[in-house]
């Protein structure tokens, strides 16, 4: 295990059966199940490091370490186990902090770096430098964390040259035979010229900040006048409504009265004939009274003249017919409102609709961006690289397919040949190809618990589990970690989380010369998670971080 993790970032202490989790970092197994035992009734678990979040709690793995194991053993023979908390001493480095390079043990936090012994010191062993004549040449700087920044890769040496023809930093011993004929200069040199070009760049920055200052302004009276408009609206609306729905009051209140008015009239009408009818029954029944009298009577004379009289009256008497119209109802007022409330939910509705269309189509503000106006998976498209797994970087238990598109991490380690470019502690491994000197665009689907898409020089570190050897966690790459509930970017001892939707198919874009790595959530719209902006020194090889049960898969556009 390197020095990068010796120590647990919960305790502090040297690493006590250590485990890992999705997001890769390691912990002590005890510390790290007090740590998710208090937060059960969250229903969520966070890693104490980067803060990562899981729906449900990962299974941690135990890390396999013979140096590991070897300090554990030797620490339960020396001293009692296990070891009592310490006093709390914030001078100590922590995991975040630059230690002193010369403190044996644990190591106090680092306040300067010698750029002449490439070393940084606390303050008890910086004295030297200050005290002794023999270090009166040497450059003090701000502590610098990964020195090796500092240092040729290839001879050990210090950086103090920068090749304009490859544009890197080399040490004098590179001039020799790597860089020989090569436009070189002093890194001071290189520097004041490129400070000279800094300054023609922050004064555009400063340009920017004063025109999105502007653009802020304006768009704050913009949402202010947003915010007038459409309460005003609502008033205005508010106003009409009422209007409207007075006027269908009136027009209800005209309905109730028209159907009064026409009742009251056919009641009196039939009121009139029921009268009539009344006194014609009565003079019929008189009239039927007089001939049952007149039957009985014994006087033919009365009879006979009586008779006649009777006869001539009824025969001359013609009663009118009353008739009654069966089919007389309301109905057809309740028809005809029924139809008008139709008429006026299909023309509200009809309105209703042309006025969301009309206010959806309205645009309050929009990003002017020229290249989003073009096609984010045309221009992918056009600048798609194939890629291809290689083998030889492979950790062992990473299964991968034929063809070395897709590579799955699996309990078996795998039958691959003994190489010096393996991951031999981590589940990582890089692709084949070099990119440099362009734009390149590929697509990578990711399934399972958690994995990691990025790149990384081909220097990055292969043996231990230090963040020098992580994909996104040092200077020399940067990754984009995906889980089921979140994503976060990183690079170097910068992690930021990010909220973007879920998507198991995930676009990168490149531009190696213009300085920008682009991760895209990729479905039948392209959406823009992170972008990192960067100065590559160097060509850069796409590499992958994958956790147990889960899988990349390297796309064919």
């Amino acid at each position: 295990m390197s020095s990068d993790q010796e120590a647990c970032y919960l305790c502090k202490e040297y690493l006590r059966d250590p485990v890992t989790i999705p997001c890769g970092h390691t912990f002590c197994s005890i510390c790290l199940k007090t740590y998710w035992d208090h937060a059960d009734h969250s229903g969520t678990y966070i890693c104490p490091q980067c803060r990562v979040t899981y729906n449900k709690r990962p299974t941690p793995r135990r890390v396999s370490s013979s140096s590991s194991s070897s300090r554990y053993s030797s620490m339960q023979r020396n001293e009692s186990y296990p070891p009592p908390p310490p006093s709390p001493d914030y001078n100590y480095a922590g995991p975040q902090d630059v230690g002193c390079d010369i403190c044996i043990g644990k190591k106090h936090k680092a306040v300067k770096t010698c750029l002449m012994c490439l070393a940084s010191y606390c303050d008890r062993h910086l004295k030297p430098h200050f005290e002794s004549a023999t270090f009166k040449r040497h450059k003090l700087v701000d502590e610098i964390g990964h020195l090796d920044r500092q240092i040729c890769p290839q001879h050990q040496k210090g950086l103090e040259l920068f090749c304009r023809t490859d544009q890197m930093c080399i040490c004098v011993l590179c001039t020799v035979k790597e860089h020989k004929g090569h436009d070189m200069v002093s890194a001071e040199q290189e520097r004041a010229e490129e400070q000279q070009r800094l300054g023609a760049t922050q004064a555009e920055i400063q340009e920017k900040i004063h025109d999105r200052l502007k653009q802020m302004e304006q768009l704050k009276q913009a949402v202010d006048s947003l915010k007038n408009s459409a309460q005003q609206a609502l008033q205005e609306c508010e106003k009409m409504f009422s209007d409207m729905l007075r006027s269908i009051e009136r027009m209800q209140q005209e309905m109730a009265k028209l159907i009064s008015s026409n009742k009251r009239a056919a009641l009196n009408n039939a009121e009139g004939h029921m009268e009539r009818l009344t006194h014609e029954i009565a003079d019929l029944k008189r009239r039927d009274n007089e001939i049952t009298q007149l039957s009985k009577t014994e006087d033919h004379i009365h009879f006979i003249q009586s008779y006649h009289m009777l006869i001539a009256q009824t025969e001359a008497e013609e009663l009118p017919t009353v008739t009654v119209n069966p089919y007389f109802t309301f109905g057809p007022v309740t028809k005809a409102v029924s139809e008008m409330k139709q008429h006026l939910n299909e023309f509200g509705n009809d309105e209703l609709v042309k006025v969301a269309k009309t206010v959806n189509k309205m645009t309050f503000c929009e990003l002017d961006d020229v290249k989003k106006k073009k096609s984010l998976k045309a221009e992918g498209v056009r600048d798609a690289c194939e890629l291809s797994l290689d083998q030889n970087t492979a950790y062992r238990q990473l299964y991968l397919s034929k063809g070395n598109k897709k590579a799955t991490l699996k309990n078996d380690p795998q039958d691959y040949p003994d190489s010096a470019a393996r991951f031999d502690s981590l589940p990582q491994v890089l692709c084949r190809e070099p990119l440099a000197g362009g734009a390149f665009y590929w697509e990578v689907d990711w399934s399972g618990e958690g994995a990691a898409i990025g790149i990384t020089y081909k220097g990055i570190k292969r043996t231990g589990y230090g963040d020098n050897c992580r994909i996104g966690y040092n200077r020399k790459s940067w990754s984009l970690f995906c889980s089921d509930t979140s994503y976060s970017a990183r690079h170097n001892k910068d992690q930021l989380e990010l909220h973007a939707p879920y998507s198991s198919r995930i676009g990168v874009f490149l531009d190696h010369v213009g300085g920008t790595l682009s991760f895209y959530t990729v479905g039948d719209t392209m959406s823009l998670i992170h972008r990192f902006k960067a100065t590559f020194s160097e060509p850069v090889y796409v590499g992958f971080w994958v956790w147990y049960g889960s899988a990349i898969r390297i796309l064919q556009l």
